[in-house]
């Protein structure tokens, strides 16, 4: 679940402008500032016409057969602890398996470790996800509880979803291989930032991102599953490989509500597909800069106990 072109980050003024930054007091001053009122964001429009709001309304039965469908229920899920050291084994036998889990990651180089922890922190922002298919016309819960087939959705997928997070942190907890410290205040920061997509609250370009959102979440697992594949760690391999794979189906799920739309929801589409290039712009751009850089950057990571990388 990564964020997309054009998202604001709505940053709190108590957030610092470093972001993590070292492993500073709790009480450091920038820490203690209070949000001003022209810090707070203002009212979210709602582009989404009460008619083309009703559209999604109006779909709930075609959801319930097409949408539905691709959850998977709980008992056919994978479970986090599936793909981690037992911790009912007596302690010498749960402390070999830590042990073996530790010896499996320690080729892998910092550089795998920092993108694992962005794909673990994309995933442990999930309140902020639901937070925003709840501001959504026409398919948020209403009740918290609601038996609209659009509610049940949001809620059975942000329950298949927070597994991910669930699952990366442990692994990234066991292997000893981050400063899990500020690897949890960036969740902080980042879930208390909050976010804002640019979606408008309107339900087709909300779905047409979120379909953007799951295919971008896809290839970054399975890149790290090949790439832990190749470092010689065939279990973190599976980890990152099944979770690649809900965000495979989850894709299909929302491929499909866009597909199932009038051509109000292809325009939500061209629109977003119309990023693509400016996206690519901005990347010649990077790129073109980069080739004028003598010599290459090097930029400290705190999740890595600030040991440098070469970027």
């Amino acid at each position: 679940m990564l964020a997309g072109p054009q998202v604001t980050i709505n940053r709190p003024a108590w957030i610092s402008s470093t972001g993590g930054g070292h492993r500073s007091s709790a009480r450091s001053p920038h820490l203690q500032r209070r949000v001003t009122p022209s810090a707070i964001a203002a009212p979210p429009k709602h582009s989404t016409p009460p008619a083309k709001a009703e559209i999604f309304r109006s779909l709930e039965g075609w959801a319930a057969d097409n949408v539905l469908p691709l959850l998977k229920p709980v008992e056919k899920c994978w479970q986090p602890q599936d793909f981690l050291p037992d911790p009912t084994l007596p302690a010498a036998e749960f402390a070999d398996e830590v042990r073996l889990l530790r010896e499996r990651t320690a080729e892998l180089p910092d550089e795998y470790f920092v993108v694992l922890v962005g794909d673990m922190v994309t995933e442990d922002a999930l309140p902020t996800y639901e937070t925003m298919l709840n501001r959504t016309d026409g398919i948020r819960d209403e009740t918290g509880s609601s038996p609209s087939p659009w509610a049940v959705w949001n809620r059975a997928w942000t329950a298949e979803e927070n597994r991910h997070g669930d699952l990366l942190r442990t692994f990234l907890y066991l292997s000893g291989r981050v400063d899990m410290v500020m690897v949890e205040r960036t969740v902080q920061y980042l879930i208390g930032a909050g976010m804002d997509p640019g979606t408008e609250n309107d339900p087709y370009l909300g779905s047409v991102y979120t379909s953007f959102q799951e295919r971008a979440t896809f290839v970054s697992h399975a890149n790290t599953a090949r790439l832990a594949k190749e470092g010689g760690d065939p279990v973190l391999a599976r980890i990152c490989g099944v979770i690649a794979a809900d965000e495979k189906r989850h894709e299909l799920a929302y491929t499909r509500i866009v597909d199932g739309l009038d051509g109000e929801g292809r325009r939500a589409q061209e629109f977003v597909c119309g990023l693509a290039q400016r996206i690519r712009r901005l990347q010649e751009r990077a790129d073109e800069k980069a080739k004028k850089k003598t010599e290459a950057e090097a930029v400290k990571f705190s999740w890595i106990f600030d040991r440098e990388m070469v970027l």
